[in-house]
């Protein structure tokens, strides 16, 4: 009998390091000159980041700076989804930062279109939010992970479960 070969296909992220990221953010805001004086806030929340200042330019600054901490720490700026800003109280600008994590339906099963015209023997099952490709040969797996990592699509991807 032959041995099946598979691998998951995830969209996740490491809390921990993201709440590192919004911790560097604040304090590089409260050490830079444009920011003396003015409200800036950064709230992680369960699903979201928030971000509370005066303008939209000061709000893009902060959105910029908590990207670059987020990239140093091997968190994928696709998992930041902004919002529109928003007017808060007492003059400022809000804008609520969703956090993608995990495959939704639609994309699992057009990931699994792209994986079966990679190989019609290729097994693809979606398992809540994740997808689990299996299959008999090696590199017939490698080859729908490189197919997959060239996918321009706005959910991170990782592949966990190689066996």
């Amino acid at each position: 009998m032959a041995q099946e070969y598979s691998f998951d296909v995830v969209s996740s992220f490491d809390r921990q390091e993201l709440a590192n990221a919004v911790d560097q953010t604040e304090r590089e805001i409260g050490t830079r000159f444009d920011f003396k004086g003015v409200p800036a806030e950064v709230t992680l929340g369960p699903t979201e980041i928030t971000l509370l200042t005066e303008s939209e330019y000061k709000l893009k600054a902060i959105f910029d700076i908590l990207s670059a901490r987020a990239i140093k720490r091997n968190i994928s700026p696709k998992v930041f989804d902004p919002g529109k800003p928003e007017q808060a109280a007492r003059g400022n600008m809000r804008q609520v930062i969703k956090l993608r994590e995990g495959i939704d339906e639609d994309l699992a099963r057009t990931l699994q279109k792209k994986i079966k015209a990679v190989s019609p023997k290729l097994q693809a099952r979606i398992q809540g939010d994740t997808l689990r490709v299996s299959s008999r040969d090696k590199d017939t797996l490698q080859e729908v992970i490189t197919e997959l990592k060239a996918l321009d699509i706005p959910t991170p991807l990782q592949f966990t479960n190689y066996r």
